[in-house]
């Protein structure tokens, strides 16, 4: 039985998606999930990009020790550099360095020859070869070229010392026939195709991303990469948990393999979906919130009576249990801490405390803790010792029929206080007014969204908001049981960012 390698590239082509903008530390927590889950190879970002993304593929590579740690690099010297700076800490550092083999591509884009293609290919690959004792080359838009020029350029790739061949379906313009195919071309025409691994890497543009990485699985794919969720540029990548359990529940036909611990699906989904700020929608296979739900009667009886009747993947597979009540107002640290872990944190000192003390005022104020609200809660509270600023009091004024108003206390990072007060048309308008007064931000709110981490009237909200200034666009996200007071915390976390930003560009 074949085993298949996973590749998780949320934390770089996921971070693409359109109003995604994910800090060091969201990067660092999604990774260390990540690893939890068992992803094999994770893409950690563009080192080459940015300061920001260097420090990040840095700090990750320092601290991921069951992984191999990515960095995606053009074909160009600077870029490769750049990223063996960035990985050379690793415990097990690699490099996807990548050039276009379309024609529509090479003339367009690129304008350069096909010989001249070759040429970068072998200079490039060589040079990733002296530097990584694994190197991956992709194919950008593989499945748009020339068959017999990409089987000379992989060969080219391979002879200059390629691990991984990734052959991406960059537009999301294949189908699962057409893809099964050029795999099956790719065996009988590359010399060398059994000296490295090949990889898919599908785009949901026509809406089968899921179903070509079956496809190229089928026809002798080792590697499979895609992001949680499906999140990604355009339509979005290959969602890798559909993926994961697609080859789990119909082994029989695909037989092969993985390592991935399933259980660990759900928090990886959840996780990804506040950091991101991109809603799950309810209807989506294996994470979406109906995904178990069933209301039909004639389901709704079969279920009853043997759940395999309409349910082919258990939830508890993929980590999804019913919520119970495990800790309440009168648990201590130890019942708190021995949770934590058990949910798969591993908390600092000032990590767990920082959390009891938010747990703790929690309880106070509601009936039942769930897991959802410990997972919010845990994730809230680490975040924000990585802000500039912390809400330290809010009072808003409501009035029916006028205009509203707001107070809003700030404490900086050296523990002063901040205060200020503003109008709006609405409550969440004044408070983001106050906060604009304070920092001195002449922002625009470009998104706001609000989403109910659980039901009940005692819920966690959580709100995630983009904000934008002088082309400048950042996002954040803040919970709380009280909508304004998350609003508020969403807010001040994305201006953080914003100052952070504009403070290493002047």
């Amino acid at each position: 039985m074949r085993t298949i390698q996973f590749m998780d590239t949320t934390l770089r082509d996921g971070e693409q998606s359109a109003g995604v903008n994910l800090n060091q530390q969201e990067k660092l927590q999604i990774a260390k999930q990540l690893e939890r889950l068992g992803i094999h190879i994770m893409e950690a970002g563009f080192a080459a990009a940015s300061p920001g993304d260097f420090q990040s593929v840095q700090q990750i590579a320092r601290t991921i020790k069951n992984a191999s740690v990515m960095s995606l690099a053009r074909a160009k010297e600077s870029d490769i550099r750049m990223a063996y700076e960035a990985l050379k800490e690793g415990a097990q550092p690699r490099i996807h360095t990548f050039l276009a083999t379309s024609d529509i591509h090479m003339k367009y884009k690129l304008k350069m020859s096909r010989t001249e293609v070759l040429e970068t290919v072998r200079r490039s690959v060589r040079l990733c070869k002296s530097l990584f004792p694994v190197v991956q080359f992709s194919a950008e838009d593989a499945t748009r070229s020339n068959y017999a020029f990409l089987a000379e350029v992989l060969e080219e790739a391979i002879q200059c010392g390629a691990d991984v061949i990734n052959i991406p379906d960059t537009v999301g313009y294949t189908n699962p026939n057409e893809y099964y195919r050029l795999f099956k071309y790719l065996k009988n025409n590359v010399p060398s195709y059994n000296n490295a691994i090949f990889s898919c890497h599908c785009h949901d543009d026509l809406g089968m991303a899921v179903a070509n990485s079956l496809a190229a699985i089928e026809s002798g794919a080792l590697q499979v990469e895609g992001t949680i969720n499906g999140i990604g540029e355009r339509a979005g990548n290959a969602a890798l948990e559909e993926v994961a359990v697609a080859l789990h529940i119909r082994k029989d036909y695909y037989n092969v393999d993985s390592d991935l611990k399933l259980k660990e699906i759900k928090h990886t989904s959840k996780l990804v979906s506040r950091l991101t700020g991109m809603i799950v929608p309810k209807n989506k296979a294996v994470v979406g919130a109906n995904a178990f739900a069933h209301e039909s009667g004639i389901h709704q009886d079969g279920v009853l009576k043997e759940a395999t009747t309409y349910e082919i993947i258990s939830p508890e597979l993929v980590g999804e249990t019913t919520n119970q009540l495990v800790l309440g107002k009168h648990s201590g640290r130890h019942a708190f801490t021995e949770r934590m872990m058990g949910l798969g944190y591993s908390l600092s000192e000032e990590e767990r405390d920082r959390a009891f003390h938010a747990f703790k005022q929690l309880a106070d104020r509601k009936k039942e803790i769930t897991e959802d609200d410990l997972h919010a809660l845990v994730l809230g509270e680490t975040t924000s010792m990585d802000q500039l600023y912390e809400v330290k009091h809010l009072q808003a004024h409501f009035i029916s029929t006028g205009t509203q108003s707001a107070t809003v206390v700030l404490q900086n990072a050296e523990g002063i206080l901040l205060e200020d007060a503003a109008t709006g048309a609405g409550s969440i308008e004044a408070i983001y007014n106050a906060i604009d007064r304070i920092l001195s931000l002449e922002c625009r709110l470009i998104d706001y969204r609000i989403q109910s981490i659980t039901q009940g009237q005692d819920a966690l909200a959580q709100v995630h908001v983009e904000i934008e200034q002088n082309g400048m666009q950042v996002s954040g996200f803040g919970v709380a049981q009280d909508v304004l007071e998350a609003s508020a915390r969403a807010y001040v976390y994305a201006a953080g960012k914003l100052k952070k930003k504009t403070t290493i560009t002047q």
